[in-house]
């Protein structure tokens, strides 16, 4: 892999990085690569929870953050309105994206005249307003009031899990049938009350893989900003095998980035510093990547204890040491050892840079090419373990249905 490609899409942020190595400023080539990547990772996304008393918010803001209701740092849940005061809950590993829990819009305390701006509604990408029967009219007249401050929103009618559970009983019952009278009586409602082309999405909290959840993130994934989307990809839990492989690309669509801090180390002339640079940013990087496939292991317990599977059975599905080991740069070195490609690479990339005049160029290029290649195969391998994990937790679940 050349220098030249990766880096013809570098955004404008970074388009100077190519120029910097050209002429061995090493150092500005990586505070650029750095300083960009550091943005991405900081990256604010804030999305507002809010709705009636009682329908289920806080549920919701729970599972997308995959906590059980009894977790210590669950938002609190109950049959009465909890929430008095704007409540914040950072999802646990990525800290960047928050769901804040609203009061329950139309109480005394939020009348829904005034709501949005008692709740600081500037601060918010966007709304997501849940419903457990139909939508009321202080939710349909919140959505005008979000539409005039030109914010995104989306309806959810929760609880749809027992919706079902309770046609199923009649004897011409068909869960398809169900769903779309369910959709099209929230439509219908909304509509009648001035709501144009509303977007309903029919979701369960315990069970976030069926129904319309893949789709409400379908929707949120095309309507948000470029710069806001992996954000919240990274943050969704695994509920089917297209958001693994979205989860994928995008840690590959970033593997340049770090390709190119390896080779920004490359052009220091100390002996053994490009290698010992180059597995220190791999620890980093493989660490994202088993947090981001719900790999390590408080999100495999959270997975055990929500799909029923035993923990032990999740973690003899993974093939990959990385995804249950402390990743040191001994065991990067180990891995990287049973590709002999990849160890030839580092070794020639080593000797190379004592060539003199093409010496350092060439060890610039190596080491680009080389942290690809290991990146890719630490990358491949988690992700496929995602898979397995997934079919071993949730496959059953889906031909009971």
């Amino acid at each position: 892999m050349s220098m030249e490609d990766p880096n013809d899409s570098f955004p404008e942020e970074v388009a100077a990085v190519k120029e910097d190595l050209k002429n061995n400023d090493s150092a500005a080539a990586a505070a650029k690569i750095q300083e960009y990547l550091d943005k991405q990772n900081d990256v604010l996304l804030n999305i507002a929870i809010t709705g009636a008393s009682g329908a289920g918010k806080s549920t919701f803001i729970n599972a997308l953050r995959e906590l059980s209701d009894d977790d210590e740092r669950a938002a609190p849940t109950g049959v009465t309105e909890t929430t008095m005061v704007v409540e914040e809950y950072p999802h646990p590993n990525y800290p960047n994206v928050r769901f804040l829990d609203l009061p329950g819009v139309g109480t005394p305390n939020f009348p829904s005249d005034t709501y949005l701006e008692r709740v600081g509604f500037e601060k918010f990408d966007f709304f997501i307003i849940i419903s457990a029967s139909r939508f009321t009219e202080n939710d349909m007249n919140l959505a005008k009031e979000i539409q005039k401050i030109k914010k995104k929103f989306y309806f959810v009618r929760s609880r749809i899990d027992n919706d079902i559970n309770a046609e199923k009983r009649k004897k011409d019952f068909s869960e398809e049938k169900t769903l779309e009278k369910i959709r099209q009586d929230c439509i219908g409602g909304l509509q009648e009350q001035g709501i144009k082309s509303p977007q309903v999405f029919l979701v369960s909290s315990f069970k976030l893989r069926r129904y319309d959840f893949s789709l409400l993130h379908d929707t949120l994934e095309r309507e948000l900003p470029a710069h806001k989307r992996d954000a919240l990809l990274f943050a969704l839990p695994n509920i089917n095998l297209e958001i693994i492989s979205k989860k994928k690309e995008a840690f590959q669509s970033k593997i340049k980035y770090w390709a190119t801090l390896s080779a920004a180390a490359a052009g220091v002339p100390v002996p053994g510093y490009s290698i010992c640079m180059d597995l220190s940013m791999m620890v980093n990087v493989a660490m994202r990547y088993v947090v981001g496939f719900g790999l390590n292991k408080p999100s495999l317990e959270r997975l055990s204890a929500s799909s029923g599977v035993p923990y032990t059975e999740l973690l003899n599905v993974l093939k990959s040491p990385l995804a249950t080991a402390k990743i040191t740069q001994d065991l990067l070195l180990k891995l990287l050892s049973q590709t002999a490609s990849t160890v030839a690479l580092m070794a020639l990339e080593e000797g190379s840079r004592w060539i003199p005049l093409i010496g350092i160029p060439l060890a610039v290029g190596l080491s680009f090419t080389t942290t690809c290649s290991a990146l890719n195969y630490f990358l491949n391998e988690l992700a496929d373990d995602a898979q397995r994990v997934f079919k071993k937790a949730l496959a059953d679940d889906y031909r009971k249905h």
